[in-house]
């Protein structure tokens, strides 16, 4: 598979994998109130969507935009390949996961309200957070790598 399309897909894969971790997260309270609902909360403030489609509907439109921006920051990871060659694919997911959480969530968020900013959400919230940041991006990186080898087949044997 081309890198870029490898690199998409596993950041749509990790979407979804991050996704199943939060929800599962929350249900067994492992986790707190994660980055996922606070996006459907912030989403409803702008819209009232929940009124219009539902908690339901709210939840798939931010899991749309989640796969969305899974695929776009995916497309990072071939040329962080490129500039760190010597790193593992995880190596380079953890640092890339731990960049964009601190842009994303540590400015962007915040300033665009979505969240309450990292201080005030305390070191367990952040922790989560952080952790859900390089588990999407360590897993992006390992399948984009897994996808864009090619496949190799065994040779046949003679009839």
């Amino acid at each position: 598979m081309q890198r870029y399309t490898a690199a998409m897909t596993g950041g749509l894969i990790a979407g979804v994998l991050t996704t199943a971790v939060m929800y599962a997260g929350r249900k067994t309270g492992a986790l707190t109130k994660t980055l996922d609902r606070d996006a459907v909360d912030w989403i409803d403030d702008l819209t009232g969507s929940r009124k219009v489609i539902g908690d339901t509907g709210t939840s798939i439109v931010e899991f749309t935009n989640h796969l969305g921006a899974s695929a776009a920051f995916a497309l990072a990871v071939p040329r962080l390949r490129e500039a760190a060659p010597s790193l593992s694919p995880a190596a380079i997911g953890a640092l890339y996961g731990t960049a964009l959480y601190a842009v994303n969530i540590g400015v962007i968020a915040p300033l665009l309200g979505i969240t309450e900013g990292e201080v005030k959400a305390g070191p367990r919230k952040a922790g989560e957070r952080w952790g859900i940041h390089v588990l999407q991006a360590v897993a992006t990186a390992v399948l984009a790598e897994r996808l864009a080898r090619p496949a190799v087949r065994p040779p046949r044997r003679p009839a």
